[in-house]
């Protein structure tokens, strides 16, 4: 064999080995990135169920809330709220539906606004806004802005009753601003405020409860 041709035959040999290398390097690398995508899909699995399990445990604690509040407020409906866990594109679904038992097995369910009207659909939000709020681990501070609608009297004085419950319950201060009377005599603290001079005015009204 020629010298020319042995310098080919070293040149190839040589270029054979360094692609042997690359391959064998390529291969490992990728067994690793095949380890890496298996353990950080066993992860997410993982994290998925604990989030799965979080919103279940969250949605029961919601609706034995709202049930209590609706119970608390409507005394003289039997409402409550049950929730059905579902899964959509991959992820939890959750839907919560209001019901009313008519008594002799006759049980009425649907959604809150078209069914149960204003004042329910209310309540609730202003309940979820609180789970919300605590369950974020945010200041235990609710600010309503005549939040409550105008709807019987009775459930009116229910309901700040029941924010005040809440209140004591869960270390949770309420600001409301509100025109009704029965929400001023359920707060532990009401003030009156007056236009003076371009200013407001605040008086502590003694007599509220």
């Amino acid at each position: 064999m020629s010298q020319d041709l042995r310098n080919k035959y070293q040149k190839l040999v040589g270029k054979r080995d360094s692609l042997q290398e690359r391959l064998s390097q390529t291969l490992s690398q990728i067994s690793s990135l095949e380890n890496e995508i298996d353990t950080l899909d066993y992860v997410s699995s993982v994290f998925r169920q604990l989030l799965d399990r979080e919103v279940v445990s969250s949605v029961q604690s919601v609706e034995r809330l709202l049930t209590e509040a609706l119970q608390a407020v409507f005394t003289d409906q039997d409402l409550k709220v049950e929730s059905e866990v579902g899964e959509s594109r991959g992820k939890v679904s959750v839907n919560l539906t209001t019901v009313q038992d008519h008594g002799g097995g006759v049980i009425v369910g649907g959604d809150t606004t078209e069914g149960f009207g204003g004042a329910v659909c209310t309540v609730q939000s202003a309940i979820l806004r609180i789970f919300v709020t605590l369950n974020r681990g945010l200041r235990p501070l609710l600010l309503m802005d005549e939040s409550l609608p105008a709807f019987d009297n009775n459930y009116v004085q229910n309901m700040g009753k029941f924010l005040s419950l809440l209140c004591e319950r869960l270390d949770l201060d309420i600001l409301l601003v509100t025109h009704n009377q029965s929400l001023v005599d359920s707060a532990d603290r009401a003030y009156r405020i007056d236009k003076k001079k371009g200013k407001a005015v605040f008086t502590e009204i003694t007599h509220a409860n």
